[in-house]
């Protein structure tokens, strides 16, 4: 028999415990410290996976997803969790009144789930530092678990492919697995791995182990080939086989110290090229290892007047690419040839466009390593005691005016500005969620004139190709939750009627047109709000549609969000007393309170910001309400300037805040 299960919203606080859940029996398997991963995830990136739901009595049964509803009532106890009451809703699929199988449904649920293994975490894990950004302190977070932990498996990323994919399929241990990690070469492991599995024996990591360091390098594995002329030059001693692909480089000294050498001089040109303050070489890069070094990237810069013109001769050119690229007569080598062109001047255009700030080449190199069979750069890196916010920057000395005046320069790391653009960019999406027919038009134009403009495009601002955008950001679970709050008030006031998966796409789409026009917007808008791209102030030159549309719907981003502690944290205390005293006005309440700690500087501007104090004057009020990192306000709306407002006389509300 198959079930149909209508999708339904249902409010956290009209979700039950079904009767015939098979878990119902078993209260220790939503024990806080048994759902604290699950909690954390769902924290972070919200409930991936709907529940199945049967009303009972007004209300609604889980039946199957009992450890998702315990970890959302456990977010809606949770004061410091954002998002979570018992208002809000949840994504569920209704199970029929007159089902008759709904212990089968709860049991097939939890039985078919199998828990994800060790290795496939790792290259998820992986990816999300290489792709996302993340490090291995958010990745913990997210999952609920340990930074070691982490850790751990990521350093199954010095072993082979084919010898992971034996460990996920349990054909070999995972101490035997690690074993492989000891030689650096993954050519070397795989035909070590061949060799020791070829007659079906039990392979042990100490057999491993013994294997690896009677196996010299041949002159045939990547690494042979690699240093083998260097290595000849050098005199160094070679175990000849009647074929020579098999012959031994039986110097594993010299073959390092040549192969560090070669990843140096390569680190080194990198490192001249762009500008960085230092390179540096391993043969493996060791995720875990590389674990606490942080990184920077390039950022948007103006073109001078000769790469603005190379830049307008990339877009002409990739213009006209494009429209041979449409060509169906074209060969699979002739497009090909055509595709890598388009790719080279697209990097060439963003190389134009981006660029390391002189403060990251400052603080900053690039590390090189052998990663499957040739070299790897991995550049912006920067060593665990360089990753200070203070960016390098001396320290006062004694006599020293300018060192304090340096030291209480306000910055922005790249962490920080990252972040940032996470944060302004979940604030535009509520704006935009809240005006629904202006971000209609927006939208409608934008898909209109992608196509009329054979895909160059208006902006870059907003990506409308049916997905949603993914954000990452080093302390989701800390910050301002105003704009999370907004887009799911929005959601919950969208007629869902028509998305009814028991229906054919083509009924739905029915039922969709007959909808009115303002629900109509309200969906647009809503999905493209989910689109918005990591950003900072619009420039008109380089943005005027997205700098006057976000004047439109966000003219004060304090609308949709609000400093709190997760930002002031990430401050110095000579930052914060400085933006007290000259950006807010508030001189006597930064001088008292340079005698206090950094945590109670931050406790008194958390206070601050979340309910301005009775005793302040209407100018610092204002400077209050309107203070923001300046790269995240409204392009072209400018800050409250507060600096010449007077004290207040009653000045109780500074001793109660600090």
């Amino acid at each position: 028999m198959t079930q149909a299960f209508k999708p339904v919203s249902v409010a956290i606080g009209d979700l039950v415990t079904h009767p015939a859940n098979v878990r119902t029996n078993s209260p220790e398997t939503y024990a806080p410290e048994n759902i604290a991963h699950l909690k954390a995830s769902i924290a972070v990136l919200g409930l991936l996976q709907p529940l199945l739901v049967q009303k009972i009595d007004g209300k609604f049964g889980v039946l199957a997803g009992g450890r998702r509803h315990a970890a959302l009532l456990e977010l809606v106890a949770d004061k410091t969790a954002k998002g979570f009451t018992n208002r809000t809703k949840i994504d569920c699929r209704l199970v029929p009144d007159d089902c008759d199988v709904t212990t089968a449904l709860s049991l097939a649920e939890n039985i078919t789930q199998a828990p994800m293994n060790a290795i496939d975490e790792f290259e998820a894990f992986a990816r999300m530092m290489e792709v996302d950004g993340q490090t291995p302190e958010t990745i913990a977070r997210t999952f609920g678990t340990t930074v070691a932990a982490v850790k751990g498996r990521l350093r199954y990323g010095l072993i082979h492919p084919d010898i992971r994919a034996a460990a996920r399929a349990k054909s070999i241990t995972l101490d035997t697995m690690k074993a492989f990690a000891d030689h650096p070469s993954q050519e070397v492991q795989r035909e070590v791995f061949e060799a020791l599995t070829k007659e079906d024996n039990y392979v042990q990591a100490y057999t491993v182990r013994n294997a690896l360091k009677s196996r010299g390098v041949q002159v045939s594995d990547d690494i042979g080939a690699f240093v083998r002329k260097d290595y000849e030059a050098r005199g160094g001693a070679i175990a000849a086989d009647l074929l020579d692909e098999h012959s031994v480089l039986e110097d594993s000294a010299l073959v390092e110290t040549i192969l560090l050498e070669k990843l140096a001089a390569a680190a080194e040109e990198a490192r001249a090229e762009i500008g960085f303050a230092w390179a540096d070489a391993v043969i493996q890069y060791d995720y875990a290892a590389m674990a606490d070094y942080g990184r920077v990237y390039p950022g948007p810069v103006e073109p001078d007047e000769k790469g603005q013109k190379r830049l307008d001769a990339i877009t002409a050119e990739l213009e006209k690419l494009e429209r041979e690229m449409e060509n169906e007569e074209l060969e699979d080598e002739a497009y090909n040839e055509l595709y890598e062109r388009v790719d080279a001047l697209e990097a060439e255009a963003r190389d134009l466009q981006e660029a390391y700030s002189a403060e990251d080449l400052a603080r900053s190199g690039v590390i090189a390593s052998w990663s499957h069979g040739k070299i790897s750069l991995h550049v912006g890196m920067v060593r665990p005691e360089d990753k200070a916010e203070s960016s390098g920057k001396a320290a006062s000395t004694a006599s020293g005016e300018k060192g304090t005046a340096d030291s209480d320069e306000i910055t922005y790391p790249a962490s920080l500005t990252e972040d940032l653009k996470t944060e302004r960019a979940m604030a535009l999406g509520a704006a935009m969620a809240m005006h629904p027919e202006a971000t209609l038009d927006l939208t409608l134009f934008k898909l209109v004139t992608d196509v009329l403009d054979h895909g160059m495009g208006v902006t870059q601002a907003i990506k409308v190709d049916a997905r949603q955008e993914y954000r990452s950001h080093a302390k989701m679970d800390e910050i301002d939750g105003t704009s999370l709050e907004q887009v799911a008030e929005a959601h919950d006031a969208l007629d869902l009627s028509w998305a009814n998966d028991a229906k054919s796409p083509a009924d739905q789409f029915a039922l969709f047109r007959a909808l009115d026009a303002r629900e109509k917007a309200k969906l647009v808008a809503y999905a493209t709000a989910a689109t918005t791209q990591s950003c900072f102030a619009r420039d008109r030159q380089r943005d005027s549609l997205m700098h006057d549309f976000e004047i439109e719907v966000m003219p004060d981003i304090r609308a949709h969000w609000t400093p709190n502690a997760a930002l002031f944290n990430r401050f110095k205390k000579a930052w914060l007393l400085k933006i007290l005293g000259e950006e807010l006005g508030l001189a006597q309440e930064a001088v008292t309170l340079a005698s206090s700690t950094k945590k109670q500087v931050v406790e008194f501007c958390d206070k601050l910001f979340a309910e301005p104090f009775a005793t302040l004057t209407d100018a610092q009020r204002a400077a209050v309400a309107a203070w923001c990192p300046p790269m995240m306000q409204t392009a072209g709306v400018e800050p409250v300037d507060a600096s010449e407002a007077e004290a207040p006389e009653d000045e109780t509300g500074v001793a109660e805040a600090a």
